[in-house]
């Protein structure tokens, strides 16, 4: 069974990324990058008694979960998804463990609740009112690459259309000496079937995952680099990267310690070449 699909459209946030067309111009070397931090808009699309308990990890996956299904036209209620990210709500874990550490140990609701790590996923089924198949996981640095094979797997057995929505904020310390993720990243795809009678797709690319041992895609530009070093969400960008410069290339994708993901993209008729 051959994973693919057609990347319909992109949702994307983070440091000195806004959305994805302006990634898309820096990524495409037409615009200079320039890291700022990640500014996350309000849940607009949640009831405000919702909206108020939301931290950065809902409020990154649900930015860009809207940015992408919003560029594909679909509607968001009949839309399978998966959600991936290394951890929780980091901000939320650092509370909670401050709190049992003291003598008030008296733990609100809203601080359980948002602690799981299915939270952003169960925010997204009420802001986007969906009810379709939703999966959520975790694999450390590789969450990335493993949210999408699960997407590709929907595309392929289910034949049917697929969010993916990558995401990891920051932890406060001491929790930042372990684990430390120094801002917000998330980066949405909406995975579409190919034709059947194999026609170039009408989406930004055609992608096709298989395993692979060879070494991740590294990004020329040292601030870019660091970035996708410092983010696990942020492992897509070398894939971004070839999406936004329509440049047919394999990527290859951390998923685990002695496995990799191979991404072949393609543009219509374009041949795929190799980089690295």
């Amino acid at each position: 069974m051959k994973l693919n699909a057609c990347i319909e459209s992109i949702g994307l946030i983070g440091p000195g990324l806004p959305d994805w067309p302006h990634a898309a111009d820096i990524l495409a070397g037409h615009a200079p990058y320039v890291s700022e931090r990640t500014v996350l808009p309000p849940p607009a699309a949640l009831p405000s008694a919702e909206r108020r308990r939301t931290g950065p990890v809902v409020r990154t996956a649900l930015a860009v979960g809207h940015e992408a299904v919003a560029a594909s036209g679909r509607d968001a209620t009949t839309l399978a998804s998966v959600f991936a990210a290394s951890g929780g709500d980091g901000q939320n874990c650092h509370a909670i463990c401050e709190m049992l550490a003291g003598d008030d140990r008296q733990l609100s609701p809203t601080r359980f609740h948002n602690s799981v790590h299915n939270a952003p996923a169960g925010y997204w089924s009420i802001a986007a009112r969906a009810r379709a198949t939703s999966n959520v996981l975790c694999a450390y640095d590789g969450s990335f690459a493993a949210g999408l094979l699960e997407s590709l797997c929907q595309v392929a057995v289910d034949g049917v259309p697929s969010l993916l929505v990558a995401y990891d904020t920051e932890y406060p310390e001491p929790l930042h000496t372990v684990r430390p993720i120094a801002d917000a990243f998330g980066v949405a795809l909406v995975l579409a079937p190919l034709a059947a009678d194999g026609t170039p797709p009408h989406g930004l690319a055609h992608i096709e995952a298989k395993l692979t041992d060879a070494p991740a895609t590294t990004l020329a530009a040292p601030e870019l680099e660091a970035l996708r070093a410092s983010n696990p969400a942020a492992r897509a960008l070398p894939l971004l990267e070839a999406i936004a410069a329509r440049r047919a290339a394999s990527v290859v994708i951390d998923y685990l310690p002695e496995t990799r993901v191979r991404i072949d993209l393609s543009f219509g008729d374009t041949p795929t070449e190799r980089t690295s």
